[in-house]
């Protein structure tokens, strides 16, 4: 196991020529004249809009520089090399804070809600709640190094723990997280609960042995059956034959795009703001270009079929995850919706649960401001 080195983001000039190339040339498929183009995959004027926009006004040297804003490393644990930021805040390396993201995101995800929760004071906040921070990115994804095959979550915990303890040398740490951040969280205090001493989530991933009992908890997972119907086809693809969709993206820079984006409208609190408004075009088409640019479109899908192949959901009777767990219900989550509190207690020690006021999956992103708030909120009671 190596220390970490420091690292800054590159983009080849050539691949970036490349990759506007093959955006200007895309020969556009057939486009369904129907009312409401996202109900058929990406819609048609918003993907036309943002390749626009990619090819002609997104600064993607500005971006660059925009990621190599933070201290970044790399550090070699077992066999991966993993990226991650390393922001000492305000604390001074006594409150670190992991956090971890999930797909289709990355480390991106949380660049509002860096200096706040590093820099309180420069915000109008206590130094009190100051963290450092820890964000890496994961296996196979983004600037960490990419596997020979599916690794998962169960997996991911295991390194990222390594990473704080034996790496940076964090005796204890809180750990954050959200899609498959939430899952390799849950798993760090499932199994790593001596160092990883309370964690946070925005998504509940454990389901607790026996499935639902109460008719609130069938209910509540009928309607998800019914939403996986109609949103969850990428899942069943990416979990079971997730090389098919990796031959698709090869070279296909708008099909990784429409694909990312995708997930993002759907996933999304957009009841009161459009697509723009939550996510300004430079900003995801900063989160799609670290899947374009370093080649992680086909590992970051395969990261579904990780999850099966490590049989990371077999849960016993009895067994759940005894860290003292929060969790902030974003009430804008339409395909991962809560479960009523009942299930979540069987398979966490739930100490805090806050429901939200707006926001979808990717909190940190669109809401960063209610992010921040909870987050600090959770690590004082902690």
């Amino acid at each position: 196991m190596a220390g970490p080195k420091p690292f800054e983001a590159r983009w080849d000039d050539a691949k970036v020529a490349d990759v506007l190339q093959r955006v200007r040339s895309y020969p556009w498929p057939p486009i369904p004249d129907v009312p409401d183009g996202w109900a058929y995959g990406c819609d048609a004027a918003y993907l036309k809009d943002l390749c626009a926009h990619w090819t002609d006004r997104y600064d993607w040297r500005a971006a660059l520089a925009d990621l190599n804003r933070f201290p970044q490393f790399t550090a070699t644990v077992e066999d991966f090399d993993l990226h991650f930021l390393h922001v000492v805040g305000e604390a001074g390396g006594r409150r670190p804070l992991l956090i971890t993201h999930g797909w289709p995101g990355s480390h991106y995800e949380f660049w509002q809600a860096v200096e706040p929760l590093a820099f309180p004071s420069r915000f109008g906040g206590s130094p009190d709640d100051a963290f450092d921070l820890v964000i890496p990115s994961l296996p196979g994804f983004g600037f960490s190094s990419k596997p020979r095959r599916p690794v998962g979550q169960r997996t991911t915990a295991r390194l990222l723990n390594s990473l704080m303890t034996q790496v940076l040398g964090y005796g204890s740490y809180l750990a954050q997280g959200g899609d498959w951040g939430a899952m390799v969280t849950s798993w760090l205090g499932r199994e790593h609960g001596g160092h990883a001493r309370a964690i946070h989530l925005n998504m509940l991933g454990f389901r607790p042995h026996g499935g639902p009992q109460t008719p609130e908890e069938v209910a509540w997972a009928q309607k998800q059956a019914g939403m996986m119907d109609v949103m969850g086809a990428y899942f069943r693809l990416q979990v079971s034959k997730p090389q098919s969709i990796a031959w698709m993206g090869a070279g296909n820079p708008v099909g990784q795009a429409a694909w990312i984006a995708e997930r993002f409208h759907d996933w999304s609190d957009l009841s009161a703001r459009s697509m723009d408004e939550a996510y300004p075009k430079d900003r995801l088409l900063t989160n799609i270009m670290l899947y374009v640019m370093t080649d992680s479109f086909a590992t970051g899908a395969w990261y579904y079929r990780g999850l099966v192949e490590e049989g990371a959901l077999a849960f016993q009777p009895g067994e759940r995850c005894e860290t003292p767990t929060a969790f902030a219900n974003f009430p804008g989550e339409p395909l991962y919706s809560a479960p009523p509190r009942s299930f979540a207690e069987r398979a966490y020690n739930v100490v805090r649960w806050t429901d939200m006021p707006r926001g979808g999956h990717f909190a940190a992103m669109e809401e960063p401001g209610l992010f921040v708030d909870e987050v600090r909120a959770w690590a004082r009671e902690v």
